[in-house]
């Protein structure tokens, strides 16, 4: 089956029955993006709703997809909504939450609901966990290489960081593609005199930052959900990895990678982005008042690139940092 999902969660489960799994994000970011918020907003969604819910909407109806699993506790609020609205639509949905706190026997419970739904043992989800570890530790020396030797843009870091959430459906072909990358990557000179930012908040729903960051002599070498999403974390056991995966927590597992990363990757201040419409964006508050160091917040509705007001606050930003 293909199978699609709405965040990061135990994508281990689904491989080791079988199946192909996809993270509806990427595909809606990836494709006719506008196309797919614009036939929501027809269909009925409302203007004053994330547009990523109504990309994610548009994209199920509109692809092969078999089966939705709905993150309902630990993602987007919207989430439940969704799947009742899907469901009415006949398309297949099963559920998934992240325990609301961290404790390793409501983990483990959750876990092992997705291994009876799926008739998969354990043992051969952490099979699957092991061949995806080889593949995350390639990842790790990719983030390595651009905070520690500057030889990668933010934005390969973003695009090979966000789409281990789900290795582009074939991890195969995806380790095959970034193998190829980092041979590619060890070759190149070093980049010197850049102002060194981390990015905080999901991924962006806009299409040019980074590049437009890197025209103005700046780059993002910390991604901070994306980098949660390649599961850089040095444990044999599939529960504990799900456990310090912050994403679904509290922004106080947040701000603890947070905090780490400013301090081992020198950053000089931080982008904190917030999708219009989101319960995430309370979120700022507490990052302002926790992190030491100049903070721009910027926010976004639509897809697409930067619009002008956004380029002059960030322009304005970089220029207060060089100063």
């Amino acid at each position: 089956m293909r199978i699609g999902f709405t965040t990061s969660f135990p994508i281990e489960v689904v491989l080791a029955a079988g199946h192909e799994a996809i993270d509806l994000n990427n595909i809606f970011i990836t494709g006719d993006s506008a196309h797919y918020v614009t036939d929501a907003e027809i269909k009925g969604f409302p203007r004053s709703l994330c547009a990523w819910i109504k990309g994610m909407y548009s994209t199920i109806m509109q692809n092969d997809i078999d089966l939705v699993i709905g993150i309902v506790q630990g993602d987007c609020s919207n989430t439940h909504s969704l799947m009742s609205v899907l469901q009415e639509h006949g398309k297949k949905i099963l559920p998934f939450s992240f325990p609301y706190e961290r404790k390793y026997a409501d983990m483990d419970r959750e876990i092992r609901k997705l291994e009876e739904y799926f008739n998969v043992t354990r043992a051969e989800t952490t099979e699957m966990k092991s061949r995806l570890d080889r593949i995350r530790e390639k990842l790790k020396y990719l983030d390595e290489l651009t905070w520690k030797y500057n030889k990668i843009t933010g934005e390969e870091n973003h695009y090979w960081l966000v789409n281990s959430s789900d290795f582009k459906g074939n991890p195969d072909q995806f380790e095959s593609d970034l193998d190829l990358f980092l041979q590619s990557a060890e070759n190149r000179g070093e980049a010197r005199n850049f102002i060194r930012l981390g990015y905080v908040g999901v991924p962006p729903i806009i299409d040019d930052l980074n590049r437009f960051l890197e025209d103005n002599q700046t780059r993002v070498v910390y991604n901070e959900v994306q980098r949660q999403f390649s599961m850089p974390y040095e444990t044999n056991d599939i529960v504990e990895q799900y456990l310090q995966f912050t994403y679904p927590y509290t922004i106080k597992e947040r701000l603890e990678d947070i905090l780490d990363a400013i301090k081992k990757r020198q950053l000089n201040a931080i982008i904190s982005y917030t999708q219009s419409f989101c319960h995430r964006q309370l979120d700022h508050l507490l990052i302002k008042k926790r992190l030491d160091l100049p903070i721009l917040q910027i926010e976004a509705d639509q897809p697409g690139d930067l619009d002008a007001r956004t380029k002059i606050r960030i322009e304005s930003f970089l220029e207060m940092l060089r100063d």
